[in-house]
């Protein structure tokens, strides 16, 4: 149950929170280019600072695509800053545009695929990604159909209301991940819940199955099972960002017909699901997330 405002939010400690906000709420009020401009700028800003996470991009994209070359592995990571600026500003737009301003920036393809799928009662579990365009994603997502969404609960209270907040603007409700049970009975019910099984959650609930080039990629299970307590259908929704300043494109797939009814089967079946989706804009994946940390029994860590 999303809570309302509290006056705690207004404590001194929470002030720096409130001006990075402000200033947030403030650039998104810029027209959409000079926001893109912005946005990239500060991806390319960033990069000198983020050393650490510049080297986890780099590594998983060379074990994901050992096949480029360094100058195209290179130019993959410097897109992937770029999209990293605009993630930051895609999530104020996300929290603080108004509804007729977003459905000026984006377009839909594979809408009927969704509507036939809700059409059958039987809920959908829409499969997304971590593209850096996520929040923003959501908002539109939810413009097309109102659904909900699991996620991990941020460690910030008041970052916690901002967000779902924002996310609810054009959504039905958050569940946190954890949260099975919750997440059954709202696809029973018939909803459609956004759940990404595409990061790394550890050992436990999961199984290795190839990612790209990476043959032990630690999958959770969490599909699986959630389709084998609900029985609803499957299907993918994703948002790219289109070349310049063209705005968004939202991708809605048919839903599944051939998911598998085997554990490993269906981690490997997903894999395959989730790399189509990020070919449609690599560098714009969340490739500064360590996606291989977790590695079978005795095998060497992929990171240093």
């Amino acid at each position: 149950m999303f809570s309302g405002f509290k006056k705690s939010f207004l404590h001194p400690r929470n002030w720096l929170t409130w001006l990075g906000l402000g200033i947030l709420w403030a650039m998104v009020q810029l027209p959409y280019p000079v926001i893109a401009c912005i946005g990239r700028g500060l991806g390319k800003a960033s990069r000198p600072f983020l050393k650490r996470r510049e080297k986890i991009a780099r590594r998983n994209i060379e074990l994901c695509f050992p096949e480029m070359s360094t100058a195209e592995k290179e130019k993959l990571v410097d897109d992937n800053f770029i999209s990293l600026g605009m993630g930051l500003l895609e999530t104020g737009m996300a929290w603080f545009w108004r509804d007729s301003r977003v459905r000026k920036w984006f377009d839909v393809e594979g809408c009927t695929h969704l509507d036939q799928a809700m059409s059958t009662k039987k809920g959908v579990i829409a499969i997304g990604v971590h593209f850096m365009s996520l929040e923003l994603g959501g908002r539109v997502m939810g413009l097309c159909q109102p659904m909900m969404a699991t996620y991990r609960p941020h460690n910030s209270p008041l970052m916690e209301w901002v967000q779902t907040k924002g996310r609810l603007r054009s959504n039905k409700a958050m569940i946190d991940r954890r949260n099975l049970k919750g997440l059954v009975n709202a696809l029973k019910s018939g909803e459609a819940v956004w759940f990404a099984p595409d990061q790394d959650y550890g050992p436990r609930g999961s199984v290795f199955a190839p990612f790209f080039s990476v043959p032990d990629a630690a999958t959770t299970n969490g599909t699986y099972a959630v389709s084998q307590l609900s029985r609803s259908q499957m299907l993918t929704i994703t948002m790219v960002r289109k070349p310049g300043n063209a705005g968004y494109r939202l991708h809605i797939s048919k839903a599944f017909e051939d998911y598998p009814d085997s554990k490993i089967q269906a981690a490997r079946y997903i894999n395959k699901v989730i790399e189509k989706e990020i070919l449609r804009a690599p560098g714009q994946y969340l490739w500064v997330h360590r996606r291989f940390k977790t590695r079978p029994e005795g095998a060497a860590q992929l990171y240093s």
